[in-house]
């Protein structure tokens, strides 16, 4: 079934997306950033699969982890490889154009909460022409801490000058969106099957899973009126 739900869905006084692999795909630049790290520490490399488990979470806690006291170097490195090239890998996701049109004739506040680093994510917002689609974009390192932190959605939030309730909706792809936005006390969705490993899912119901944005695109058609 391509969509599952639940738990109760109140009809959301405002929307927030995670970014990578929920709107946007561009694995091939993270996978090569990763790599040219790693390559230049002499350590092994990943292949895309690994990339995607340690890409749930922001760089700034993943690379330490990879590189230990080389970490400076190393993110110099990852940096400056994927600033160099993540605009020309930038890919939209199945479904989502119509499903920023659609939310857009609701005219419901939207925003961005991602794992990304802040100045890269906007960068990318910009380059797609989407800056006007949302009213806040919050990066990595843009709150006192990233998500599973509920931390950026709060801050999202009084950007937009929204308290925060499970009216609110947490839209993304892992384990740890759906943290960060139950931890927030938002209304969480599910955008694809999940993390690989699914007993990062215990404890973590999404109200709604949908297969993909196509998917919770045609939801929202058939159900907005009634949700």
């Amino acid at each position: 079934m391509s969509v599952t739900v639940s738990g109760p869905l109140p009809v959301p006084r405002a929307i927030l997306f995670d970014w990578d692999n929920t709107l946007v795909e561009n694995w091939r630049n993270i996978h090569a950033a990763i790599n040219a790290a790693l390559a230049d520490a002499g350590k092994e490399q990943l292949d895309l699969e690994q990339v995607k488990i340690l890409a749930r979470h922001a760089a700034g806690s993943v690379l330490p982890q990879l590189f230990g006291p080389g970490v400076e170097r190393a993110k110099k490195i990852f940096y400056a490889h994927f600033a160099s090239n993540h605009l020309a890998g930038l890919r939209i996701m199945e479904g989502v154009e119509l499903l920023m049109d659609q939310l857009r004739d609701k005219t419901v506040p939207l925003g961005v909460v991602s794992n990304k680093n802040g100045d890269l994510l906007r960068r990318e917002v910009t380059h797609l022409g989407w800056g006007e689609r949302f009213r806040t974009v919050i990066g990595a390192q843009d709150a006192k801490a990233d998500k599973p932190d509920p931390a950026p959605i709060y801050l999202a939030l009084e950007r937009l000058n929204i308290s925060p309730g499970a009216d609110i909706w947490m839209v993304g792809d892992t384990d740890v969106d759906m943290a960060a936005g139950q931890a927030a006390g938002c209304t969480t969705i599910l955008i694809g099957p999940g993390p690989a490993d699914q007993t990062l899912m215990e404890g973590l119901t999404p109200a709604l899973r949908c297969h993909n944005c196509t998917a919770f695109s045609g939801f929202l058609r058939d159900r907005w009126n009634t949700i």
